[in-house]
């Protein structure tokens, strides 16, 4: 129990690190950002920081990985009502497109986003990652949901990642124009504007001629 419990006790103190160095990165830059206001968010010890992520390099590169596999999982919950969509397949479809808004205009995503493109030219395989993680695993999960509603035949057949691209990017497109790339705060009511309209969009292409009778 206590060697178990002093594992939990490393694994917590790591993550604390995480979440305080993506917050301090995102606020300072990565430039400016210094390890011992990392510690300080974390609450922790200088040195703990560096006996857990070595240097202020790994520290970056840790922390955005870090961030990029909890966006990832987060946005992949959204899908959920796809999984089992029910007779209204627009109103499930509609709370997917929410609930990926919600998840690309929090604080954490646009975080990630600010961050690894501006260190893009220092950390190039840092963008690698964060769209494996994201935005690739994201439309893998979905274009699986959406072949499986083209098999039961409330989609029509067509290429399912091309689906899944096109679905997000009537998503992602007007949420970075308001948003000023991440610049403004936007409201739930433009957020549900953006859903309603990308969704509407997809279907009128996708229906299946059946779920339209």
């Amino acid at each position: 129990m206590t060697t178990a419990r002093a594992s939990r006790g490393r694994i917590d103190k790591r993550q604390a690190i995480l979440d305080a160095a993506l917050t301090v990165f995102a606020r300072r830059g990565y430039a400016q950002a210094c390890v011992q206001e990392i510690a300080d968010t974390a609450a922790v010890a200088k040195p703990t920081v560096y006996n857990h992520l070595t240097d202020k390099e790994n520290l970056f590169r840790e922390a955005i990985s870090a961030a990029a596999d909890t966006v990832g999982a987060v946005a992949e919950t959204a899908l959920e009502p796809l999984r089992a969509p029910g007779a209204d397949l627009g109103a499930a479809l509609g709370e997917t497109a929410v609930l990926l808004l919600r998840t690309c205009s929090d604080e954490r995503a646009l975080a990630l986003h600010r961050l690894t493109y501006a260190q893009a030219a220092d950390f190039p395989d840092l963008v690698d990652t964060v769209l494996r993680r994201t935005t690739i695993r994201l439309r893998e999960t979905l274009a699986d949901r959406l072949a499986r509603l083209a098999l039961a035949g409330r989609l029509r057949h067509s290429d399912p990642t091309v689906a899944a691209e096109q679905f997000l990017a009537l998503l992602s497109g007007p949420l970075e124009a308001r948003t000023h790339q991440g610049n403004r705060a936007i409201s739930a009511a433009e957020l549900q504007a953006i859903a309603e309209a990308a969704t509407d969009t997809f279907l009128r292409a996708y229906l299946a001629r059946e779920e339209t009778a």
